[in-house]
């Protein structure tokens, strides 16, 4: 690592002018395009309008129903070999442990090289160990520490792939559709935690988990052709004069001076971190509690994922609006009280009803978490400052499952949502108090 003092210098004076942009981007009034007088479906599906987009959302939205069917079908085969609550959270946590390794550099990368070109490669490979599961599974061979290898190769290779994801956007749409395109990101994610899902439950009944990672396999082959069809305009060259470890500290120096940014980073940890382990624990809860199977999985699992749509929709809509700080806060604490009353409930039809809020309220959180972010980033720290945000999510969820696995092997499904609930709650209401500028923010 380079470390003389001009290089120091240089550092200090680039991220003092990058500072000085962002505060002044904040506090300097901007002069922007009429907010309509009411919603309408040209401004909830604004980003469509460009090809490149259509192109993403139509390839993206195949890949991703394809990786929600691999998601479900895998949960509940660990579980259907292990019968253990604890081996789902270990699938998890291996599949988090390479962003901690990986996910910041993956951010410095994304922001030296083509971001078209390493997505092309990192889609590439997630297919390829798709593959290698769905033979795995067809010779039946598959172990659980099959799983386990594959969730952490997918972990490393993820690493690299979302930051540059998330960067993406601004290269298919102009500046203001961009948050309306991260809201749209996120209904897309959705319909396919609504249908993917659904599919595997009833293809694991039918013919199996194996097909299930066959055609995740091939649904990456959708969002590989779209990048290459794109026809994107061409961005500045970046001038690289500073090793990797530079960009890093960079990187890092600007989301610990900017003081919401860092804020909104402590809470997508802390809710990742307790809020999303119930995710983890769906295939143990569908049975042990539910008394149901995959086809049950499936439909909590979709449950939450039209619930998130619908509230991802409502974001796109809304996106031009100055209120995005207090539907954040909101999000804070239904997500929350939300999973409380999940806990409560142990009918199959009520569950799913409660779930679809569940999604809901997770979108308000996370999606409106990206979009703010977004928005204050300065463009040429946006890969750096995704990564970082990409690792509070992606790092901390699985020690999240970890931990929501382990604790439901010994005191059960219902009380560890219970406890990790009522800590996001509580950090939650101290957000509320404590940080009134969120608020605020639009």
């Amino acid at each position: 690592m380079e470390s003389d003092a001009p290089a120091d210098a240089n550092l200090n004076s680039t991220i003092s002018v990058a500072a000085v942009q962002a505060v002044s981007a904040q506090s300097e009034p901007q002069v922007s395009e009429p907010v309509p007088a009411r919603l309408s479906l040209d401004q909830t599906f604004a980003s469509l309008k460009y090809r490149n987009y259509r192109l993403w959302f139509i390839g993206q939205l195949a890949s991703l129903v394809g990786t929600w069917m691999q998601v479900t079908a895998q949960g509940y085969l660990v579980y259907q070999l292990t019968s253990s609550p604890a081996y789902l959270g270990y699938v998890g946590f291996a599949g988090g442990i390479p962003s901690w390794l990986f996910m910041l550099f993956g951010g410095v990368i994304s922001d030296r090289m083509s971001r078209r070109t390493l997505m092309v490669i990192t889609q590439s490979l997630m297919m390829i160990l798709a593959f290698v599961l769905a033979y795995l599974t067809f010779t039946n061979v598959v172990q659980p520490w099959h799983i386990v290898i594959l969730a952490f190769l997918l972990g490393v290779v993820n690493a690299f792939d979302a930051p540059a994801r998330q960067a993406f956007i601004l290269e298919m749409v102009e500046r203001k559709d961009m948050t309306n395109a991260i809201a749209l990101n996120s209904t897309m994610f959705n319909l396919a935690t609504a249908i993917g899902p659904a599919v595997a439950g009833a293809a694991y009944a039918l013919v199996g988990p194996g097909w299930c990672f066959t055609i995740n396999g091939i649904s990456f082959l959708a969002v590989i052709v779209a990048l290459v069809m794109m026809q994107l305009r061409p961005l500045p060259v970046r001038e690289v004069r500073t090793s990797a470890v530079q960009d890093l500290a960079e990187g890092m120096r600007y989301v610990l001076r900017h003081q919401m940014i860092g804020i909104m980073m402590v809470i997508a940890m802390a809710y990742g971190l307790f809020a999303m382990g119930y995710g983890t624990l769906i295939p143990a809860w569908a049975v042990a509690i539910l008394g149901g199977d995959a086809g049950t999985t499936g439909l909590l699992q979709s449950s939450r994922g039209i619930g998130s749509m619908i509230a991802a929709l409502y974001i796109a809509s809304v996106g031009m609006y100055n209120f995005k700080g207090k539907l954040l806060t909101l999000g804070t604490l239904a997500f929350p009280a939300l999973l409380l009353v999940f806990a409560a409930v142990t009918t199959i039809p009520l569950s799913l009803a409660i779930m679809v809020a569940v999604g809901a309220g997770q979108m308000l959180l996370f999606n409106l978490l990206n979009m703010l972010i977004q928005t204050l980033v300065s463009d040429d720290l946006r890969g750096r400052v995704m990564g970082f945000y990409s690792l509070t999510f992606f790092g901390v969820a699985p020690i999240g499952a970890l931990l929501a696995g382990g604790a439901a092997t010994f005191i059960g499904e219902p009380l560890t949502i219970v406890i990790t609930a009522s800590i996001s709650l509580a950090f939650g209401l101290v957000i509320f108090w404590r940080v009134p500028r969120l608020r605020k923010l639009a």
